[in-house]
């Protein structure tokens, strides 16, 4: 979509009959958000909204009002196990096809401009920003400190939501829908009782008319949306400042990738009791914004220790595949390629649903070993080509 121009908008309201003050105050009011990114799409009303999404205007109300129940298909997917080895599911929920193409025109046109709102420690979900990136920033740390975020999409509440389109300029009115639109009712959302979750008694009450309060029950980010990233990382750039800023008294580096929250040092002086009072600060900092730390993923690295950040060895200049990965990979390609077995037994021994399924995966994990060993993913590629797959 190009750069919204007030010169057009003016001449097709003319042309149509709005009064000229009704387009000067619509024009001063785009302006606000202009003034934020030029590239910002301004949303001036709903009604505009629905327009500029080709969506149903009475269904848009129908979801900002929480009247229609549940618009999205909820489901849950495989984790990788956890240490006990207990299987793990991650809950997704994917929006209708309706909501799914505002949530994505949302994405295109407002978020994915939204960068520079975007602490500059956060290296998930924007352009430029890799996997590659957050580990590099850790290489040949002496001590790493790793913290994970529990519930990270479902911890940002919709008036997180709100906050992060007004800062964007929006009117407080679009503000509101648009954080509606964005997220979902969760019968048990973690932290709901948090001073961040709670409405704040204002001088005079007032609601919205006509917008259903769902009965003290607040929306949070849904897992699956895909505006919910960077709704996420704006929601977190308080967070992030402090603890940038944490980081930095001790002349540490702090990187977030989404929910894992890493800390390093080279500092030979550095001491265990340092780093459990870092984590201390840590667990407060996220509380103080309305997030719970993961505490069984919590990890202090010290010296001599294996050195892992994302999944990736940094123990050298540049981040580097582990062994568990090359040999994981050297498994798959034995069995895909030995007699009596191939591809449709292997994927049914390795609970893959389909054969289609598992070479997909397969093949996208060879893409990202490419991003971080080139010559060694392009041998992979090479492996998995070969493969007499299924027709």
């Amino acid at each position: 979509m190009e750069n919204w121009r007030p010169q057009h908008y003016q001449a097709a309201g003319l042309s149509q009959g709005i009064s000229p003050d009704v387009l000067a105050a619509a024009i001063q009011t785009a302006k606000v958000i202009l003034r934020v990114n030029p590239r910002l799409q301004p949303v001036l009303t709903l009604r505009h909204l629905a327009y500029l999404t080709d969506c149903d205007y009475g269904y848009l109300r129908a979801v900002i009002g929480r009247g229609i129940e549940n618009p999205y298909r909820v489901f849950t997917i495989h984790k990788r196990p956890g240490p006990s080895g207990n299987a793990r599911f991650r809950t997704i929920c994917a929006p209708d096809s309706q909501l799914l193409k505002v949530q994505r025109w949302l994405a295109t046109n407002v978020l994915n401009h939204a960068t520079a709102a975007v602490h500059s420690t956060s290296k998930a979900f924007a352009p430029g920003c890799t996997l590659m990136k957050a580990a590099e920033a850790h290489c040949g740390a002496r001590w790493l400190i790793k913290v994970d975020v529990q519930n990270f999409f479902e911890s940002v509440s919709e008036i997180a939501a709100y906050r992060a389109f007004r800062s964007l300029g929006y009117q407080a009115l679009v503000s509101f829908e648009l954080a509606r639109l964005c997220t979902r009712l969760g019968h048990n959302t973690p932290r709901r009782g948090h001073a961040q979750w709670l409405h704040k008694k204002a001088a005079v009450a007032y609601k919205i008319s006509k917008y259903n309060h769902s009965m003290g029950r607040m929306g949070h980010l849904p897992q699956g949306a895909p505006t919910s990233p960077m709704l996420a990382n704006l929601a977190m750039r308080a967070a992030d400042t402090e603890f940038d800023n944490l980081a930095r008294i001790d002349g540490m580096t702090y990187t977030r990738y989404a929910d894992d929250l890493v800390f390093s040092t080279c500092d030979s002086g550095f001491t265990r009791d340092k780093a459990a009072a870092i984590v201390g600060s840590v667990y407060r900092i996220l509380g103080k914004y309305g997030f719970s730390p993961n505490v069984a993923k919590t990890e202090i690295v010290p010296p001599r220790a294996r050195k892992i950040v994302l999944g990736l060895l940094v123990d050298e200049p540049s981040p580097r595949l582990p062994r568990e990965f090359k040999e994981k990979m050297r498994m798959h390609l034995y069995y895909l390629h030995k007699d009596g077995i191939g591809p449709a037994r292997h994927a049914t021994k390795r609970g893959f649903i389909s054969v289609a399924g598992m070479r997909n995966v397969l093949y996208g994990l060879a893409a990202f070993a490419t991003q971080i060993e080139p010559t060694y993913g392009a041998s992979l590629r090479q492996d998995l080509d070969a493969i007499p797959w299924p027709t």
